[in-house]
């Protein structure tokens, strides 16, 4: 599977876009220190590609607000049944990319990306926003909970809220997502184009 890294590249210096998105990656692993240790657990969700119910290849554009800073990047995204791909582009050149299998996880990063950020995490992040409710509600851990009303869905731990996601469409991969993170304080929007989807033969409303 060929990744299509064409689109927006002549907008940001390389190395400013590094910093976006390290800082944006990095708001998934920033603690609270005061905050409850169960509230600071990870979900760990890796769910497996074909759970996707469809192949997907998209260009996406993300703005990332946190503590009063704003950071843009760009990614490209593949899912079919075998492999979810992702990669974080700055200037035409890749600065992070990861390659999912269902069983293992291979990852790069760019030398200039902190240690704390974890491809894991971002994995985590856009299976919650892309993949059905159905899939991510078989793999939750006991205390976890997902549900979703119209175009609105929540994450929660032991019935607190700590992710909400608006879609600007009931496709997730089309248009506008808007995902607020309650627990590291951050809110991520991100503009998808859709290169090619097409519905699997497994395919979950």
């Amino acid at each position: 599977m060929q990744l299509n890294l064409a689109g927006r590249r002549g907008w940001l210096r390389t190395g400013a876009l590094i910093c976006a998105l390290a800082c944006a990656l990095a708001a998934c692993t920033t603690t609270q220190p005061q905050a409850p240790a169960t509230a600071l657990a990870r979900l760990g969700l890796m769910l497996a590609p074909a759970s996707l119910g469809a192949s997907i290849s998209l260009q996406q554009h993300l703005t990332v607000e946190r503590q009063g800073r704003i950071d843009q990047l760009d990614a490209a995204v593949e899912v079919d049944q075998q492999h979810f791909n992702m990669v974080g582009l700055a200037f035409g050149q890749r600065v992070l990319s990861m390659n999912y299998d269902g069983k293992t996880l291979q990852s790069w990063r760019h030398p200039m990306l902190p240690s704390q950020v974890r491809v894991e995490d971002v994995m985590e992040d856009t299976q919650l926003t892309l993949w059905p409710l159905a899939a991510i509600r078989a793999a939750l851990p006991p205390g976890w909970q997902i549900e979703q009303q119209g175009l609105r869905r929540t994450l929660s731990l032991q019935g607190e809220p700590v992710m909400v996601i608006d879609y600007s469409t009931p496709t997730p991969w089309d248009g506008k997502v808007e995902l607020n993170n309650l627990r590291y304080h951050y809110h991520l929007t991100i503009e998808s184009v859709s290169d090619a989807a097409a519905p699997s033969s497994t395919a979950t409303p």
